[in-house]
């Protein structure tokens, strides 16, 4: 690109050279990485690059396209794969608006339609007529605008012979409302048997808006829930620092934006800060948490050749890295890509409603047809009007009114049950899934154990006493960041033990810590720092032995060369894990936990519990490749976990179990949260989850039983012996009768004991 220097474009020196720009944009992002730009890495990494953004269906996974849109199977909005979006939810924001304008009608036509039985004679001042021309008038815009999307969905279903909900819904709603706007405006064409006082035909307007509202609630509500499961992975992608130290081959430094890292650059990392990828390590040893990964507490050593993690957290020294592997080739972005790729696979199951309704609808729709025809040629005169009753009669009654109610009733009641026993419901599917589960994973550390290392035991040797050896393990591990440290100094106050002050600490990496405590040289650490100092600790560590089969890390103290005590550490199992794993093994469960801990840790967990299966050292993948192995053989899973790696795990499983002290990506990738952060709290959501489910079941009856009970009757079956058909009024009643069955028995959870 050529650029007049004379014409007040922006310029920048770097390096002893100038170089101009068109506009300011461009000058800022070669300001911020004047490299990127010089070495050729923008046009390495642009060939790698893939931008097209790809779309799913939630409901048909099948459906994949470049860019958003809606399904052409159920019509519901795309989503994107990646499990993030930086544009607005356009259906979310539309269907509020359309739910706030059905609210807005369906109000005041209550109390149109319903002022006179609570002695506000509102049709009195208005009117019979002005009445229900204002019905007309507050119905038109919900029926013909707001429903839009729900009778496009319906019409798709029927095309597709995938008849759900939507409809029912098109066919109740619209039956409704077209009856009502032809008896409005062409009264006189209703036998006289159906005709009030007033000469008018009973309308039902307030039943289809009624309808709409509650619909777009339910919707509304779906749809907030769904564009929280984004949450996960924007936590994910926030645990990397958004820029990187580059380090240039003169050995200049600055901040340079992260996603201009390409592999082979060389980066510092200080102590304190995330390391920004995938990384083998050039100069430097230090500690890295890695947590995020591993699920443990216990910082690795890290130096020359050791490979490290994009979001890992550097403990203590600096380091010079070169970055292997950026991008979506990084261990991060696998972990977010294994999420996002469990989420969009756990799509929405059809509900027990939709179950029901792909043979109710047919059988609603026939039903009304052959009433349709059957008055039309065999009833009395007018026989058309008849017959125009008894079909509409059929699909008002058959509205899913009740429908709409029968899942969010009982949903809302449990998840405010739960939520007073500290059980977090995120929606009606983890509860739905969780009742059917066989299996559950448990990740160790911060689940079952208090995730945080604890002094447990102090063994003195060589005659001292067990104050001695903690009180110089101590003072040394004072001057330490490392988690045991925290553990040791935290032990000693606790027993309020006077440390005294160490000289000349030194930390060695991987081994251990030394120094000078009151004229003794002190040292504590492994076998290897013993050695390294030529001590003699071959006894000592025959005793350690005992120690590590319980799964405690053991560390020596050894003072003027020779072995003074040992001082082990463990994370210690949770006073409620005991009895919750008793509880869940009566109810009937498997438990398997899976850990990154050692083989040996984790055996000595499993024993203490009775646990039916364990898996050691694994990786985030590894356990999402455990929740796929049991899938395989057929098992419902339930997987609970607190940390990071436990999130692709969660998100894979029938239903996510986040203790509520862990990680936010594991409480966003999980279904059910559990405050207080024990087990006790997975078999309360188990019980929650069942009760619920069958109470979604009886819901389910009440809102069909009414209605299925009429159809034969709005039919005209009983004609021959009365004489008269099922007024839609009559209908619409029994409709409100199992709306108020369904609320009844929701609300009975309530008095669940969990």
């Amino acid at each position: 690109m050529t650029v007049n220097v004379n014409a007040g474009k922006p310029s920048l020196t770097y390096k002893g050279e100038t170089y101009h720009f068109c506009n300011p944009k461009c000058h800022d992002r070669f300001e911020a990485d004047p490299y990127f730009y010089l070495s050729g890495n923008k046009a390495k990494l642009a060939e790698k690059q893939d931008t097209n953004s790809l779309y799913t269906c939630p409901m048909d996974p099948e459906i994949v396209q470049e860019g958003p849109g809606t399904c052409p199977i159920c019509g519901m909005a795309l989503e994107p794969m990646d499990g993030v979006s930086d544009e607005p939810n356009h259906e979310l924001i539309d269907f509020t608006r359309r739910f706030w304008v059905s609210v807005g009608a369906a109000i005041p036509l209550l109390v149109l339609t319903m002022g006179p039985m609570i002695g506000l004679p509102v049709r009195d001042w208005l009117g019979e007529t002005v009445a229900i021309y204002l019905e007309l008038f507050l119905a038109a815009p919900v029926v013909l605008w707001a429903a839009l999307p729900f009778f496009q969905r319906g019409w798709t279903s029927i095309k597709t012979r995938h008849f759900n909900m939507w409809t029912l819904i098109m066919l109740g709603v619209g039956s409704a409302f077209t009856y009502s706007v032809v008896a409005t405006l062409f009264p006189g064409l209703f036998p006289q048997s159906l005709q009030m006082a007033s000469g008018h035909v009973p309308v039902y307007y307030e039943a289809a808006v009624v309808i709409i509202a509650l619909v777009f609630l339910g919707q509304v509500l779906e749809l907030r829930a769904r564009e929280r499961t984004g949450d996960a992975i924007r936590a994910l992608m926030d645990l990397a620092p958004k820029t990187a130290r580059r380090v240039l081959p003169d050995g200049d430094e600055y901040d340079a934006p992260l996603e201009n890292i390409v592999e082979g650059d060389r980066l510092r990392v200080r102590p304190g800060e995330a390391i920004p990828t995938d990384a083998v390590v050039i100069e430097g040893t230090t500690s890295v948490d890695e947590s995020m990964i591993t699920g443990e507490p216990v910082p690795q050593e890290k130096g020359a050749g050791d490979h490290v993690t994009g979001g890992t957290l550097n403990k203590s020294g600096s380091l010079i890295v070169e970055a292997e592997a950026v991008g979506n080739d990084s261990v991060l972005a696998q972990i977010v890509g294994m999420v996002a790729n469990a989420q969009r696979s756990r799509a929405p199951i059809q509900g027990l409603a939709d179950r029901v309704a792909s043979w109710f609808v047919p059988a609603v729709v026939l039903v009304a047809i052959i009433a349709f025809f059957t008055w039309l040629f065999v009833g009395p005169s007018p026989a058309l009007a008849y017959s125009i009753v008894a079909a509409v009669s059929v699909l008002i009654i058959a509205c899913p009114c009740a429908l709409g109610l029968a899942t969010p009733m009982s949903i809302m009641t449990a998840t405010g049950r739960g939520a007073q026993a500290g059980v977090l419901i995120k929606d009606a599917e983890a509860l739905e899934r969780m009742a059917r589960v066989d299996t559950l994973v448990l990740d160790k550390t911060g689940t079952i154990t208090e995730g945080k290392p604890k002094l447990t035991d102090v063994v003195p040797l060589d005659f001292r006493e067990k104050a001695d050896v903690l009180r110089l393990a101590a003072a040394l591990e004072r001057a330490s960041e490392h988690p045991l440290a925290e553990a040791i100094v935290a032990g000693a106050r606790e027993r309020n033990l006077d440390v005294a002050q160490v000289d000349g600490f030194q930390a060695i990496t991987g081994k251990g810590v030394a120094g000078r405590v009151s004229e003794n040289d002190v040292l504590l650490g492994n076998a290897a720092l013993m050695e390294a100092y030529g001590v003699d600790a071959a006894d000592a560590l025959e005793k350690a032995e005992d120690l590590q089969q319980d799964g405690k890390t053991v560390m020596l103290l050894a003072v003027d060369q020779k072995v003074a005590g040992l001082v082990a550490v463990a994370d210690p199992i949770k006073e409620s894990s005991v009895e919750a794993i008793k509880s869940l093994h009566a109810a009937g469960l498997k438990i398997i936990m899976a850990t990154g801990d050692n083989e040996r840790t984790a055996r000595a967990v499993a024993r203490t519990l009775g646990l039916d299966d364990v898996r050691a050292g694994v990786l985030p993948a590894d356990k999402k490749a455990l929740v796929d192995e049991l899938h395989a053989r057929g098992h419902k899973v339930a997987m609970a976990g607190d940390g990071i790696n436990d999130a692709p795990a969660l998100a894979a499983a029938e239903v996510g179990i986040a203790m509520g002290s862990g990680a936010d990506v594991a409480v966003e990738s999980a279904g059910i949260t559990l405050l207080r952060g024990d087990l006790s709290g997975v078999a309360q959501a188990r019980t929650l989850a069942l009760a619920t489910l069958r109470n979604i079941k009886q819901n389910l009856f009440f809102a069909f039983v009414y209605n299925s009970a009429g159809v034969p009757i709005a039919a005209g079956i009983l004609y021959p012996v009365t004489g008269a058909l099922l007024s839609p009024m009559i209908a619409a009643a029994a409709m409100s009768l199992s709306s108020v069955s369904v609320i009844s028995n929701a609300l009975r959870l309530r008095q669940l004991k969990l």
